[in-house]
């Protein structure tokens, strides 16, 4: 058996799947994208619910709702009928999965939840079945076949279900306005958190790992003070202090391959002047951002009033796990 070509099989299958199912998405989609971004306006909370292979899709589709801001539970059909129905309060939308939209526990579970809940949303692979039939709103997920070999397992209907979730909660990020910053409050402990949290004034090298140097010095000055801060970059400041240029370690190679004897020069004759810059007081992200688009690796840090204090190097940028 060509285990490789039956795996692509099967990937390419779902893949299709969820091309069918993006062409028909409609309006109920916008609607109830429309009415969560209410109800979460209203200072209410997103109760997902649904059993077996859906109840699965369910936990992932709530916690990627709370990764974005939007307030999101998982409630346990099995236990809700015992006491957890308390979960759910007065203006809570519903989110209820389940692709037969006849199980059992939903269905004895729905009159219940349709008594508080400001809306009720279905996502399931039978538009006419009994949950569709009592939502307020539904998002088909249906799938021609399975991609299990005995169109038996869940495999397309599970991911068309997960993937329906995602578009959920990514629209419902846009229409909010959700930024980065906003994530990152979400996330203090990823890269993007704090890139987002941590300001360049923590991450810059300064003092000793500062190389700066006068107008007026060498080319062999500015390999010594580089030498001695461990930095591929020096910053050049004139007579008040204020940047002049930046003389980095690519600069002399380039230098060096058409003058192997610059050493003794003046370095004001191969800085790069009017280098690339970001405020001490800026968010680290704009460092990881103005590198980036820049292509540069080094970054000059300057105070409020226009004096170099520090430099970015991006090495600092991955010790810090800031990339």
């Amino acid at each position: 058996m060509d285990v490789i070509g039956f795996a692509q099989q099967v990937i390419l299958q779902e893949a299709e799947a969820l091309q069918v199912m993006a062409r028909r998405l409609d309006l109920a989609f916008a609607h109830s994208v429309k009415a969560l971004q209410k109800v979460l306006e209203n200072q209410c909370k997103i109760v997902v619910v649904g059993v077996g292979k859906s109840g699965n899709i369910g936990h992932k589709i709530a916690a990627t709702l709370n990764s974005t801001g939007a307030t999101a539970v998982v409630l346990n059909s099995q236990n809700a009928l015992h006491g957890d129905l308390g979960l759910l309060s007065d203006g809570d939308a519903v989110i209820a999965l389940s692709y037969s939209g006849e199980t059992v526990e939903l269905l004895h579970l729905l009159p219940f939840l349709k008594r508080s809940a400001a809306v009720v949303i279905a996502m399931t692979g039978k538009p006419a079945s009994s949950l569709a039939e009592h939502a307020d709103w539904v998002l088909d997920t249906s799938v021609e076949r399975e991609a299990c070999p005995l169109n038996l397992a869940p495999t397309s209907s599970s991911t068309a279900m997960l993937v329906m979730g995602d578009a959920v909660a990514m629209a419902l990020l846009n229409a909010r306005g959700f930024t980065e910053e906003d994530f990152a409050r979400y996330h203090p402990g990823g890269a993007l958190g704090r890139a987002l949290l941590t300001k360049v004034a923590d991450i810059m090298r300064t003092g000793e790992s500062l190389a700066k140097i006068p107008l007026d010095a060498t080319v062999n000055d500015a390999l010594v003070a580089m030498t001695r801060a461990r930095s591929g970059a020096c910053v050049v400041v004139d007579e008040n202090d204020f940047l002049a240029g930046v003389f980095t370690h690519g600069d002399f190679v380039r230098a060096f391959q058409r003058d192997p004897q610059l050493g003794s020069r003046e370095v004001i004759q191969y800085m790069t002047r009017k280098p690339i810059t970001v405020s001490a007081s800026s968010l680290a992200v704009q460092a990881v951002n103005t590198i980036g688009s820049h292509r540069i690796d080094d970054v000059v840090v300057l105070d409020d009033q226009g004096r170099p204090v520090g430099l970015v190097d991006t090495q600092d940028l991955a010790r810090m796990r800031i990339v």
